[in-house]
């Protein structure tokens, strides 16, 4: 153990209730009580959360988000450096998910500080667990790529993924992620949207990629959304359209592979013959 071990500055991952304040732990009331510094993603609402648990915050509380978690951590490593306890604590969930935590985690292991946990709710586990889909074996992809081509790209690359994936989206994207999910993992594939989880208006719905495509595109849903798709069943992923299998080309064209290198990867990714995709892309020309 080294020396700034046996001081008292120490980073504490907090889990906050993804919705119902009624999953917060006595331990989370007992960290965010006795901080030095409390790290949060959003003020506001962790003055809302200490109000709900009938807790007073003494300590500093700065904010610490996507966004100034590059200017911020350096701060909080020379609070640390001064024997403070910081707790960091996200809007719902466990910090360094998806969420701010994992760069001052790391900075604070690098400057030989110890980290631990109150563990809390996770919304990757929640929805898992809720889907109804097998959980024995998972992958969890955070949030996918934000454009549309960016988005698909991703997709082909998981789309022989065997375990079950789980992923976050926006509402405001969600319609447009679930019918690229249907084209690139099959329309077919099992899935399950996990929306508002713990809270008052809490909704899973389950079905078929195509289904789930076709219920958002009637209108977007609200709320925090968790994805969860069923793994691929065995053999190669399925065909995609004549447009998609060149799109699929054009774009490792534009990420710095040759045309034959691109056609061939795209061959491999979907269990094509090169001859077929290179017919496709010299064909549409």
């Amino acid at each position: 153990m080294t020396a700034k071990e046996n001081g008292s500055g120490r980073v504490v991952l907090a889990g906050a209730p993804l919705g119902n304040v009624g999953d917060a732990s006595a331990r989370l009331r007992e960290v965010l009580t006795s901080a030095d510094v409390v790290a949060a993603e959003d003020t506001r609402r962790l003055a809302r959360l200490a109000r709900d648990l009938g807790v007073t915050v003494t300590g500093r509380v700065v904010s610490y988000f996507e966004g100034n978690d590059e200017r911020r951590t350096p701060e909080l490593i020379e609070a640390l450096e001064r024997g403070a306890t910081v707790v960091v604590v996200t809007d719902g969930g466990m910090p360094s998910v998806s969420d701010p935590g994992y760069r001052l985690v790391r900075a604070a292991l690098d400057a030989g500080f110890p980290v631990t946990a109150a563990p809390g709710p996770s919304a990757v586990t929640t929805a898992l667990a809720l889907s109804g889909l097998p959980s024995d074996r998972f992958v969890f992809e955070g949030f996918l790529p934000r454009t549309g081509s960016h988005r698909r790209s991703r997709l082909r690359e998981l789309a022989a993924e065997p375990r079950t994936l789980v992923f976050f989206e926006a509402p405001h994207r969600i319609a447009g992620a679930l019918a690229d999910l249907a084209t690139a993992f099959g329309a077919d594939r099992a899935a399950a949207v996990c929306r508002e989880l713990t809270k008052t208006y809490e909704e899973i719905r389950r079905g078929t990629l195509a289904e789930l495509a076709q219920w958002a595109a009637e209108g977007a849903p609200r709320g925090e959304i968790t994805l969860v798709v069923a793994g691929a069943p065995a053999g190669p992923p399925p065909r995609p359209s004549d447009e998609e299998l060149r799109e699929a080309v054009a774009e490792r064209e534009a990420a710095g592979s040759s045309r034959r290198d691109a056609i061939q990867a795209v061959a491999d990714d979907f269990g094509l013959k090169k001859r077929e995709v290179y017919g496709l892309v010299h064909g549409s020309r």
